[in-house]
This record gives structure tokens, C-alpha cells and sequence, in this order.
């Protein structure tokens, strides 16, 4: 069985993000479903899988990291509005049996991903 998990890196002060809030979404169409919540651990991971098992199915999902209150805890000074503030990753899971790992690699000014496993 398949899982989705996450983590977050600050490449702005070099470590893992601890204490950024996210929210994952099942997306259909124009409706967005809330499926989880949840904040980064010390490694810049959450504590258990997002989804896993027979939860994970095929579809559309959007991962909503708050990047811009993360840094503004961090005391960076940060324009009025934000550059980087709410990273929305929309995203497609074809093969729900396999792992999908979507990191957020982020600083203030920037943000990429990639599918890990």
C-alpha cells in the first residue's frame, strides 16, 4: 500500500522548517475537501504519513503550507504583502500502491518540489 508524506526545508537559514503549518486537500473540479492538517516536527516532517493505505486514492490533492507565517516566526523581515506567503501544491496521484513524497523546499523569496518515494 501507497503513502503520502512531506517535509519542508528553510534553504534560507539552512535546516529543516520546524512549525510550518499545512493542510492537505482532495481536490474535484471547483471543490476542495479538507483531509488533514498539520505542523512540521523539528525534522521539517510531520510525525505520520499524510495519507496511507487504502486512504491514498487516485486523484487530485493540494498541499497549503503558511511559508510566510513560518519565516515571520523566524523573524525575518518580510514586505507588506509577502513575496512568498501561501504555497499551494496541486498535485496528481496515478498509482495510489506506491509512495508519494512531495517535499516543499522554500525561503521568502523562492519555493520548488519534486515527487521523492
Amino acid at each position: 500500500m501507497g503513502k503520502l508524506s512531506t517535509h519542508v526545508l528553510d534553504t534560507m537559514h539552512g535546516k529543516p522548517a520546524e512549525g510550518v503549518a499545512m493542510r492537505l486537500y482532495a481536490v474535484q473540479g471547483d471543490t476542495r475537501k479538507l483531509l488533514k492538517q498539520a505542523v512540521t516536527n523539528h525534522d521539517g516532517r510531520c510525525d505520520a504519513p499524510l495519507l496511507e493505505g487504502g486512504n491514498l486514492e487516485a486523484g487530485v490533492y493540494e498541499l497549503v503550507f503558511e511559508a510566510g507565517d513560518y519565516f515571520a516566526g523566524q523573524g525575518v523581515t518580510l514586505p507588506e504583502p509577502r513575496f512568498v506567503d501561501q504555497v499551494v501544491l496541486r498535485f496528481g496521484i496515478a498509482r495510489p500502491n506506491e509512495n508519494y513524497h512531495v517535499p516543499l523546499v522554500v525561503t521568502p523569496w523562492t519555493y520548488s518540489t519534486y515527487r521523492g518515494s
